[in-house]
């Protein structure tokens, strides 16, 4: 990992993004494509990211499902009712508890309590089982070449043609409709900046359960987690599940029930 190479990668695709032009409809998908591959390949994206590229078709469902988003308006009892609470929080100790050697190293290491790293791979996936059923390039792609939100992914594209170089991705990867990929669910361009490669192999995998748990870990660190402080709503750490999801009763639903797994 070269952290401070990829941040500035990412900053300098940002800043050339108005090169490729942006479209609202798959009419003009395949110029834009033509359009990015060249900056692709100015950041250093090589042959294997730019035939990814090429291969990616605009993402109909992924364009749809980004323009009729809805905020969550469920009291927080609704919503632990609806997403399996009691479930996630059982099934949680159980991970926990089959594997306990690998949670607390991951505390060890980053400071980041088992609780929270299962409640989050709960939530996002239901650890594991439904890692999504979008091609991952093709939509971020898509959402990098739409008008509406071409800024915000544009870097996320880039970094995902990286991520194919180094193995990390493929053509074929699945994930998630706005192309989060893995069992926690990142966005490429956090997968870069924050993926760890847990199991040694030479790759950072996030459909591989040791470096996407390590990954959450990692990301909740560098974000400032503090070390045996509290993360309940109004304690230290309560802000840090803040950065992991914008919506309050997400980020709720997340310390609450770490705190029943945790007893």
């Amino acid at each position: 990992m070269r952290p401070f190479a990829i941040a500035a990668a990412l900053i300098a695709v940002a800043s050339t993004a108005g090169a490729a032009t942006c479209g609202n409809d798959s009419g003009g998908f395949n110029a834009w494509k033509q359009q990015f591959a060249t900056e692709a390949a100015a950041q250093g994206v090589g042959d294997r990211g730019l035939s990814a590229l090429a291969a990616t078709q605009y993402a109909t469902r992924t364009i749809s499902a980004d323009r009729n988003q809805k905020s969550f308006k469920y009291s927080l009892d609704e919503f632990l009712r609806i997403r399996g609470a009691d479930t996630i929080v059982s099934q949680g100790r159980k991970k926990i508890a089959n594997n306990p050697n690998f949670f607390s190293g991951l505390e060890d290491r980053y400071g980041v309590p088992a609780s929270i790293i299962v409640t989050i791979w709960g939530m996002e996936t239901g650890f594991g089982n439904f890692m999504g059923d979008s091609n991952v390039l093709s939509a971020i792609s898509t959402l990098a070449y739409d008008c509406r939100r071409s800024d915000f992914f544009t870097p996320h594209a880039l970094a995902a043609l990286q991520l194919v170089d180094r193995g990390s991705l493929s053509s074929g990867t699945i994930g998630a409709m706005h192309g989060e990929v893995g069992h926690t669910q990142f966005l490429p361009g956090n997968v870069s900046r924050y993926g760890v490669d847990a199991d040694g192999n030479g790759v950072v995998d996030l459909t591989n359960q040791s470096d996407s748990l390590a990954s959450t870990a990692n990301f909740l660190a560098q974000k400032g987690w503090q070390r045996g402080a509290g993360f309940q709503e109004g304690q230290p750490n309560f802000a840090i599940i803040q950065q992991w999801n914008a919506a309050g009763v997400y980020q709720k639903a997340i310390a609450q029930m770490a705190g029943q797994i945790d007893g």
